[in-house]
């Protein structure tokens, strides 16, 4: 469902010089399949993502999506990919509903269509109590469901989601946990982006592992803890970045 092909971010320091935000990054992401990018605050992770969502341009590289290039098919890339980010923001003036049926439109799909799905998503993260309600008044975890819903409104086969649990509260974030088990479940496939080991472990079938811009070791969970002999993904992690990681 994705295949990136060494993809590069450069950028142009006024005082350093040309540096690269991601370099020459690479992997496969498969159908029913949550693939995660680990790696610290400012190791490429969300430059990576950007570019695989089209809102960048890749210095150097490509990526495929859903049998779509990045560069000769961008908005074919974007009906086939849902995007998260911790801080996606809602139209507080707006219900659920209002704001669902918006992001449905702006997917192309019919009235009638954008209607039923509506009513779908409502069932399914349990929105009917609030949906018609303001999203100003709207608790944490309810603008979480519906941000979650917003994703998925148009059925994509792709999910890319950006540090999705940073700053949410516990419930909030299993809330999260559990609309990325659903959806490895129902066939999609899951880009996630995190830094939290916990996170890794529970839900990620593949990882790679990014510093400094660059991939520093990919494969399966269980095929990496095995090269480096370690049973804990996190121990892995600070081998090879070093201890003194924040």
């Amino acid at each position: 469902m994705i295949e990136a092909k060494g993809l590069t971010k450069q950028y142009e320091d006024k005082k350093k010089g040309p540096f690269r935000a991601a370099d020459n990054i690479s992997f496969t992401a498969r159908k029913g399949q949550v693939f995660g990018l680990l790696g610290r605050n400012g190791a490429g992770k969300t430059t990576t993502l950007r570019m695989l969502s089209t809102i960048l341009m890749p210095t150097e590289g490509t990526a495929v999506l859903n049998g779509f290039d990045i560069l000769e098919n961008a908005a074919d890339v974007r009906r086939s990919i849902g995007f998260h980010t911790s801080d996606t923001k809602l139209y507080d003036r707006l219900t659920g509903r209002e704001a669902l049926e918006f992001y449905g439109r702006l997917q192309g799909m019919t009235e009638a269509d954008v209607r039923a799905r509506v009513q779908e998503l409502a069932a399914e993260f349990k929105l009917v109590e609030f949906i018609d309600n303001r999203i100003a008044k709207l608790s944490g975890g309810q603008k979480q469901r519906i941000s979650l819903a917003r994703v998925v409104v148009h059925r994509p086969p792709i999910l890319i989601l950006d540090e999705p649990t940073v700053g949410l509260d516990i419930m909030a974030a299993r809330e999260v946990m559990l609309f990325v088990q659903r959806s490895r479940a129902s066939g999609h496939c899951v880009v996630l982006s995190t830094h939290i080991m916990a996170e890794v472990e529970k839900l990620c079938d593949e990882v790679a592992i990014i510093e400094k811009g660059r991939v520093i070791e990919s494969g399966t969970l269980g095929a990496i803890k095995e090269r480096h002999k370690e049973n804990e993904i996190e121990e892995v992690f600070f081998k090879l970045v070093g201890e003194g990681v924040q």
